[in-house]
């Protein structure tokens, strides 16, 4: 049976590169959508007079949870087929759609490798999980039993984050994490899992980008698959062509935080970098399988990796490999999403929430290799991980409070019994 049909954008449509959405079908059959769109697990809304969003109001006199029970803009309606496709930019309906079609497009995706649904933290008191938009709200959150969308006002106009693939995919990832490895003790909890969770909710973003062809296609055709390039997939939550909140191919070591840390954002990129580096890895990896790089190349880029010397000499022979076998590229790198990926569940299914630091992560992803090949990548983990000093340096303690821009601090983690 066909699954439904929404228009996506892979990236923000004010990027040259994706101004137009892609067409994109999801796992729910056509028809089973009902009006909003909703479903037996979520449902989406745009409400009208929502003066804050869902958390504690800024004076603490007053919690506000779902599920909102005033106006809303009219709902998003399937057409005779039962598909959201017809929709365009520019109206509460398609921003409802793009809102829900992300969530379910993501979901599809990491239920594809978790292979089994994905609970919501809620599902034991709230039937549904509400999807809603916010446009007052400068930020995004993923908390107990919703996900509000926000938008970015820094250049003067609103950028709704209903429209940020990247952006919703990140709050969704933050959804899976409190799902599936849990909410810590408070007395317990340690930097490193603020700073895990930070990088878990970005790798879902850029595991579930690679899953737009449109994306994959221009990646490969800008980089000839040297994804040590600036590009569209290692911009995490893109907001102009030249400003991104964080970028996956970074250089930061856990040495930079031996002396503390404030940020969890800034304290997730170590772990972030190591698991970029092990899918570049993987997808060279790959590329040696179907023989569309030598041996020879493959040494040479980690001979070189780092040094001043990695751009110029590498890129020439990346050029001259993908124009040979493009097709044996983009295969490579779909492979190498697909092997991170179904070892990311695999890792973050047995990861304990109390205590949990990135030796644990690092330590549980070998041994998930070792169970899917014997241990064939167990050398290029280990290597990615010790780069980033990441079982060689303890992160040293929270130097102030967490900022209001905390996501670690805020309405996620809010449960019932608060």
């Amino acid at each position: 049976m066909a699954g439904t049909l929404f228009k996506l954008f892979p990236q923000p449509q004010f990027l040259d590169d994706f101004r137009e959405p892609e067409i994109i079908e999801v796992s729910s059959p056509a028809g089973s959508l009902d009006p909003g769109p909703s479903d037996e697990r979520m449902y989406t809304i745009f409400p009208i007079g929502k003066a804050q969003p869902y958390g504690i109001s800024p004076d603490g006199s007053d919690v506000q949870a779902p599920p909102w029970r005033g106006r809303i803009e009219p709902k998003a309606m399937p057409d005779e087929h039962g598909n959201f496709d017809y929709l365009e930019p520019g109206t509460p309906q398609f921003e409802t759609a793009h809102l829900f079609g992300t969530v379910r497009f993501v979901m599809d995706i990491w239920e594809d490798y978790f292979g089994r649904q994905i609970p919501w933290q809620s599902d034991k008191t709230h039937d549904r999980l509400e999807l809603t938009i916010l446009p007052s709200l400068e930020n995004a959150y993923s908390g107990y039993g919703f996900i509000e969308m926000g938008g970015d006002r820094s250049t003067g106009s609103l950028k709704p984050f209903s429209l940020n693939f990247d952006v919703i995919a990140h709050e969704l990832g933050h959804a899976i994490i409190y799902s599936e490895v849990g909410v810590p003790d408070p007395n317990q909890v340690t930097g490193e899992y603020f700073g895990f969770h930070e990088s878990a909710a970005d790798l879902v973003a850029l595991i579930s980008s690679l899953h737009f062809n449109s994306l994959v296609d221009l990646l490969l055709e800008n980089t000839s698959g040297n994804l040590y390039m600036l590009n569209a997939v290692n911009r995490v939550a893109e907001l102009s062509d030249n400003k991104q909140i964080r970028i996956a191919a970074n250089d930061k070591r856990l040495a930079d935080f031996a002396e503390g840390w404030v940020k969890e954002h800034h304290l997730s990129q170590p772990l972030t970098g190591a698991f970029f580096d092990i899918l570049v890895d993987l997808f060279h990896e790959m590329l040696l399988d179907y023989g569309a790089i030598s041996p020879e190349m493959e040494e040479l880029s980690d001979q070189l990796l780092a040094t001043s010397q990695y751009a110029p000499v590498m890129q020439e022979l990346f050029d001259e490999a993908y124009a040979a076998h493009p097709e044996k590229f983009k295969l490579a790198l779909l492979d190498a999403r697909d092997i991170l990926g179904t070892y990311l569940a695999d890792t973050w299914q047995r990861l304990d929430r109390q205590d949990l630091n990135f030796v644990d992560i690092a330590d549980v992803l070998l041994a998930v290799d070792q169970e899917h090949t014997g241990g064939r990548f167990e050398r290029l983990i280990r290597g990615n991980f010790k780069m980033r000093d990441i079982g060689f340096v303890e992160v040293g303690p929270q130097l102030e409070p967490l900022g209001k821009d905390s996501h670690a601090n805020s309405v996620r983690t809010m449960v019932p019994m608060d």
